[in-house]
């Protein structure tokens, strides 16, 4: 009697954090982190409506979705432009009738001296970034408001509480993000079945790197420690199954948040140092990557690392090793001033 009122237990909580039929947007559906989304989601046995500028791109992860056996649909967005998400918003709800997930991903960044990238980059990084998880937002928070659920996932970056050096208009995006859905979560507190869950990874060990704009002169291969897109996009799913309103993916995300809380001049003056050396031997022409127009090859889910990637325990000496080393450095310097 107890075992069968036990598996029947275990049934219903399947039942009830099952994502299967559930239908799930997401932007930068492309390629990286949003294609490793869409295949996560569609694992799930979810529907799958994915945006981006780029068709080719977008044909491929649909393609993906249905090899998986779940409906998908492409729907080409750009997602700085207000009236292409409202666009997208539509289309979905014309795909299966509601939204049950929203995920905001698509993003660009641009590196180098602020006043060495051209303006218009650095309003489209605004645009896209800032304005483009703004634009779904307005949209899907009305639709999740009159179903009475929803939920909202904002693929922030450890950037909404850091900077990236040397990355000025990206990192005021990131932080102005954060900023808006801590806002956004006192709007919807009367919706108890709403909710707005924010994600803030580290570098990630997809495209996203290679598809940036540099002006930096420096081409850089995506550092070993990078976390793996697939990872994140697991993250994602557990916050659809179990909605949270912040959720730090990894030991490595969480760290840097806490080093940065810790130690914030420290670190960005010896990040922005390095950063400076290394721009002395400038080596590559600038770029604007895909900023102004869409990602181009290659649309798949992992980037190209300068090194193998490393054991998951490597990586976690390798950084507590970084971490003590910052303490260490930041308490020496402390000392030398009060002397």
């Amino acid at each position: 009697m107890v075992l069968n009122q036990n598996i029947h237990k275990m049934k219903s909580e399947d039942q009830l954090h099952s994502l299967k039929g559930k239908t799930v947007v997401i932007t930068g559906g492309s390629s990286g982190v949003g294609r490793a989304v869409a295949e996560a989601f569609a694992l799930e046995g979810c529907n799958i409506v994915v945006a981006a500028r780029g068709k080719e791109g977008l044909d491929e992860t649909v393609a993906l979705c249905r090899d998986l056996e779940v409906s998908a649909l492409a729907v080409p967005t750009d997602v700085s432009i207000a009236s292409d998400v409202q666009n997208l918003a539509n289309k979905a709800l014309q795909f299966n009738g509601r939204i049950d997930i929203w995920v905001n991903n698509a993003g660009v960044m641009a590196s180098g001296k602020f006043e060495e990238i051209p303006m218009d980059l650095n309003e489209q990084v605004i645009k896209t970034n800032l304005f483009g998880y703004m634009h779904g937002a307005y949209s899907v928070l009305p639709i999740f408001k009159k179903q009475n659920e929803g939920i909202l996932i904002n693929n922030v970056s450890i950037g909404g509480f850091m900077p990236a050096p040397y990355s000025a208009v990206y990192s005021a995006t990131k932080f102005g993000i954060r900023g808006m859905m801590e806002c956004l979560h006192g709007e919807i507190s009367d919706f108890p079945n709403v909710h707005i869950c924010n994600l803030y990874p580290q570098i990630q060990r997809s495209t996203g790197n290679m598809h940036s704009a540099k002006y930096s002169g420096l081409d850089f291969k995506i550092p070993p420690f990078a976390a793996d897109p697939r990872d994140t996009a697991a993250k994602m799913v557990e916050l659809a199954k179990n909605p949270r309103k912040d959720l730090f993916p990894d030991f490595t995300s969480m760290m840097m948040k806490n080093m940065y809380g810790l130690f914030p001049k420290p670190i960005i003056n010896t990040a922005s140092a390095a950063m400076r050396l290394l721009m002395k031997v400038k080596n590559a022409p600038s770029d604007s990557g895909n900023v102004l127009e869409p990602s181009s090859e290659p649309h798949r889910i992992y980037g190209e690392t300068i090194l193998p990637v490393p054991s998951r325990k490597t990586k976690i000496a390798l950084l507590t090793g970084l971490g003590l080393g910052l303490t260490y450095m930041f308490l020496k310097t402390r000392s030398s001033n009060s002397k």
